[in-house]
């Protein structure tokens, strides 16, 4: 799973601003986060509509305007970023009821727990918070637990 590049720059974006003006009180319009982050600038306004209109962004015009983020950085999660951008987070198109292209979508024994797994993904996504990005240090991740530890193979004695 590889996220698209728009929803790369907008993690980009929205951390610069978290990291710029955790109280809001600095509002850089799109040109200027746009030079920040290396986002290209029609592709920033583009991201600052839809973070807008998904109620991740605040804009103001005129004078002192520009863009804050609509609540505090530790309150939007890179999940909440990610459906901005891309629409709700699934691995598959068959969990989508209107779609019906798949070859083995009636036989499939898998479709019924794909829901479970887009859960898990969303669920690992919302771990992470604006403020954890924008952090000094770099985010470390705790080790993922396995199922069952795996036996180191063992060696056959021929005599």
């Amino acid at each position: 799973m590889r996220l698209s590049s728009l929803a790369d720059y907008a993690v980009v974006m929205l951390t610069a601003l978290a990291r710029r003006a955790p109280d809001g009180a600095v509002r850089p319009n799109a040109t200027l986060l746009a030079e920040e982050t290396g986002v290209p600038l029609p592709t920033a306004q583009k991201l600052v509509s839809r973070l807008s209109a998904a109620g991740l962004l605040e804009s103001a015009r005129g004078t002192g305007g520009g863009f804050r983020l609509a609540r505090p950085a530790d309150a939007i999660n890179l999940a909440d970023v990610i459906e901005a951008v891309e629409g709700p987070i699934a691995l598959t198109t068959c969990v989508d009821d209107a779609r019906h292209d798949c070859a083995i979508d009636r036989q499939c024994q898998v479709k019924p727990h794909w829901a479970i797994v887009n859960q898990a993904v969303r669920g690992a996504l919302a771990e992470v918070s604006l403020s954890r990005l924008a952090a000094a240090s770099p985010v470390t991740s705790a080790p993922i637990p396995s199922a069952k530890p795996v036996p180191a193979p063992r060696e056959e004695v021929i005599a």
